[in-house]
C-alpha cells in the first residue's frame, strides 16, 4: 500500500480522465498548519490521485497507522497492492519510523485519509515580555568599589519582536499535537508557542548580560545573528522542538526600559559613576567608624570628631554646611571673651584688637601694669593682680 509519482505528462492528458478522484489541500495559508482530506466513503480507492503542493507534505494515513508519506512536490496515485514508497527527501527516516511505530489507539476502522502538512516557514508571529524582566546594562558599567572591578548596572527591561517557526517533525506534531483533527491552525498552538519563546528569551537574557558577552541593553535589536545562535547551539527551544517544531528566526524589534530604569541611566550619565562614588562613599565612612572606635581618647570623643551624629554617608557633606549654617553670628562681647588681646578704646568704649579703634579710629596704646609693668586689657593685672585704675 503506496504512492506512485505520476508522469507530469499524465496531467492535463487523457490519464486524467481516468483518475477516479483527486484529493489535494490548496488552502494551506500562514494560519494552517495540517488538514486532513479524505472523501465521502471514508475509504481511498485504487488509483486514487493525490496532488502534492510546494511546501507540503502528504502522509496516507489508513485506519490508524501511517502507511506512506512525501514532501516532494508532485501528483502521485494511490496504490494498495504497492509498498511504501516514501518519496520523502529529508523525512525519509523520519516517515519510515511513522509507518512502522505510529498508531493511534482507538482509531475508527476503515477509515483512511490524507494529511497534508504545511512545511513553510510561519510568519509573523509577535511576542512581548508581559513584564519587565532584570537585566545587567553592560553599556552602563559601574565601579565595585570593594574590589575595583566594573558590574553591569541592573535595570529592568521590556522587550517586543517577532519570531518564525515551522514544522520540522510532523511525526512529533502529530503525535503531540495535531491528532487526526481534520485541521489544525496556528491559533491553536500559538498561546502555548508564544510562552516559551518569552521563556526562551528570559534565559537567553541571562546569558547576553553576562561577563562572557556583556551586550548593552538598548543594543538587544542590534543582536539578531548572536540570539539566534545562542538558541541554536544551546537547545533554548528544546521544549518547542519537543512538538516537532523548531524556532527559524527570532528578531528583538525594541527594547524599552522602566522609568526607574531611565532615572538611574539619566543619573548615571549625567553625574558620572555616582554608584561608584557612593560605594566608596560609604566604605570610606566605615572605615571612619572603625578608627573612632580605636581612638585613644575615647570612641565617643572619635565619632563626635568625625561627625557621629550624621549617620547617612550620602548626607554627610550637607549636614555638614547645615550645621553651621544654623550656628549664631557671634557678637562683639563674645569675640572680646575669646580674643585675649582685645582692648577697650578710651574714647568710645568699643573692643578694640590692633592699634587703633575700628570705630572711632582713636589710637590705643597699650597699657602696662604699675606695679609689675606687665602689658594688660583689663582692670587688674593677670600677673600680680593689682588694680590699675586705683
Amino acid at each position: 500500500m503506496g504512492l506512485i509519482k505520476a508522469a507530469a505528462s499524465a496531467i492535463g492528458s487523457t490519464f486524467h480522465d481516468q483518475w477516479k478522484e483527486v484529493i489535494r489541500c490548496d488552502d494551506m495559508d500562514n494560519n494552517t498548519l495540517m488538514v486532513k482530506k479524505t472523501n465521502d466513503t471514508g475509504v481511498l480507492t485504487k488509483k486514487s490521485t493525490i496532488i502534492v503542493a510546494p511546501g507540503q507534505l502528504a502522509v496516507i494515513y489508513d485506519n490508524g497507522r501511517i502507511v506512506d508519506a512525501t514532501a516532494e512536490e508532485g501528483v502521485y496515485s494511490f496504490d494498495e497492492s504497492t509498498s511504501p514508497s516514501f518519496f520523502a527527501g529529508q523525512f525519509g527516516d523520519v516517515f519510515k519510523e511513522m509507518w512502522e511505530r505510529f498508531t493511534y489507539g482507538g482509531g475508527t476502522a476503515k477509515q483512511q485519509a490524507v494529511f497534508f502538512f504545511n512545511l513553510k516557514e510561519i510568519l509573523d508571529n509577535k511576542f512581548g515580555t508581559p513584564a519587565p524582566i532584570p537585566y545587567g546594562d553592560w553599556g552602563h558599567p559601574v565601579m565595585n568599589a570593594r574590589n575595583n572591578s566594573y558590574i553591569p548596572l541592573s535595570v529592568e527591561i521590556k522587550c517586543f519582536g517577532k519570531y518564525t517557526f515551522k514544522i520540522v517533525d510532523p511525526a512529533v506534531f502529530m503525535r503531540e499535537l495535531a491528532g487526526t483533527a481534520n485541521i489544525y491552525t496556528k491559533e491553536m498552538v500559538e498561546d502555548a508557542i508564544r510562552t516559551e519563546v518569552i521563556g526562551v528569551f528570559t534565559n537567553l537574557l541571562n546569558s547576553l548580560s553576562s561577563e562572557e558577552h556583556k551586550v548593552a541593553a538598548l543594543q538587544l535589536p542590534n543582536k539578531t545573528d548572536e540570539i539566534k545562535k545562542m538558541m541554536d547551539e544551546v537547545m533554548y527551544d528544546e521544549q518547542i522542538r519537543r512538538r516537532g517544531l523548531s524556532i527559524i528566526s527570532f528578531i528583538v524589534e525594541s527594547v524599552t526600559l522602566t522609568d526607574d530604569s531611565k532615572d538611574k541611566i539619566d543619573e548615571y550619565e549625567l553625574g558620572g559613576d555616582v554608584y561608584a562614588q557612593k560605594a566608596k562613599l560609604v566604605d570610606s565612612y566605615g572605615e571612619a567608624l572603625k578608627s573612632a572606635a580605636a581612638n585613644e581618647a575615647g570612641a565617643m570623643n572619635g565619632f563626635m570628631g568625625m561627625g557621629f551624629m550624621n549617620m547617612n554617608a550620602g548626607n554627610m557633606a550637607g549636614g555638614a554646611v547645615s550645621s553651621a549654617m544654623n550656628q549664631p553670628m557671634p557678637t562683639a562681647e563674645d569675640m572680646q571673651k575669646n580674643n585675649i588681646n582685645a582692648k577697650k578704646c578710651p574714647k568710645c568704649g568699643a573692643s578694640v584688637t590692633g592699634k587703633f579703634c575700628s570705630e572711632c579710629g582713636t589710637e590705643v596704646a597699650e597699657k602696662k601694669c604699675p606695679k609689675c609693668g606687665a602689658t594688660i586689657t583689663g582692670k587688674f593685672c593677670s600677673e600680680c593682680g593689682a588694680n590699675t585704675e586705683e
